[in-house]
């Protein structure tokens, strides 16, 4: 494990493998580096592979207030570390970091991403308009347990009473442990839960080639929501796993990966 600086000061935790052309990996909720490590040492076949703790989680820093702009500048940081561009990877609400990121002139030189969380559609109820505001309220109050139960109700979909016999397996204490980040990732989503089609413009300025990936054994909206978005621009292309839900296979996605960073797939 080795840090980087932000812009802000804030220490960054990453660990660096493999040879190659630069690839870095952004977690989505509740993750850490150590969540991608399967992908990454498959990945690591073939390229530099970096997988970092976002900031307030693992061995990470964080900053009194949050901006998800501190979380591009983080990405920033790392791909100056290996040298000054990379290609990316994001997994669901870190698939919308990813794109924020390139959005906002990060040297990124190609992006994949995988199940963003959209809700476009009428598929599922859409988030409560006060969902962050909540989640922020209730980990000031230091109710991470409350929070986590109220993401997974509200954000992911759950049944209370699911989730409440999910409070005594033994992931719900590392899920409590990053819990105080999760209105980071309810403002990187912004209004793209809300039922409504995605913003045409959000992502114009992302010209690098783009693989949006879904599976289509899970949520519906999961895939509703990568079409949509595949369908934003010519550089955007569709690529379904079958069989697969939000938890994908590594061994699944690795070869696709590998090829799209190696210049596959029409992008």
């Amino acid at each position: 494990m080795d840090k980087v600086f932000s812009a802000d000061g804030t220490a960054i935790a990453y660990e660096q493998q493999g040879s190659g052309p630069a690839v870095v990996l952004v977690g989505g909720a509740f993750m850490t580096r150590g969540d991608s490590a399967a992908l990454a040492g498959l990945l690591a076949e073939r390229f530099t592979v970096v997988t970092y703790d976002r900031r307030g989680r693992g061995d990470s820093g964080d900053s009194p207030e949050y901006d998800v702009q501190r979380e591009v500048e983080d990405l920033d940081a790392l791909i100056g570390r290996v040298g000054g561009e990379a290609m990316v990877f994001g997994m669901s609400s870190g698939a919308v970091l990813a794109l924020e990121a390139a959005a906002r002139g990060s040297a990124v030189s190609r992006l994949a991403v995988y199940e963003p969380p959209f809700i476009t559609d009428d598929s599922r109820p859409p988030l409560p308009a006060d969902y962050v505001a909540h989640l922020t309220d209730l980990v000031r109050q230091g109710a991470y347990g409350d929070a986590v139960a109220y993401f997974m109700t509200a954000a992911v979909g759950l049944p209370a009473d699911a989730v409440a016999g999910m409070r005594q397996a033994p992931f719900w204490g590392g899920m409590e442990a990053t819990a105080r980040t999760l209105p980071y990732d309810g403002q990187i989503m912004g209004d793209t839960m809300s039922g409504r089609p995605l913003p045409a413009d959000r992502w114009r300025s992302v010209t690098v080639p783009v693989l949006v990936g879904s599976g289509d054994a899970g949520a519906p909206q999961m895939l509703s929501g990568a079409r949509e978005l595949a369908a934003l621009a010519d550089n955007f292309v569709l690529h379904v796993f079958p069989g697969q839900e939000h938890a994908i296979a590594p061994d699944l996605l690795a070869p696709v990966l590998t090829g799209f960073f190696d210049g596959g797939e029409r992008a």
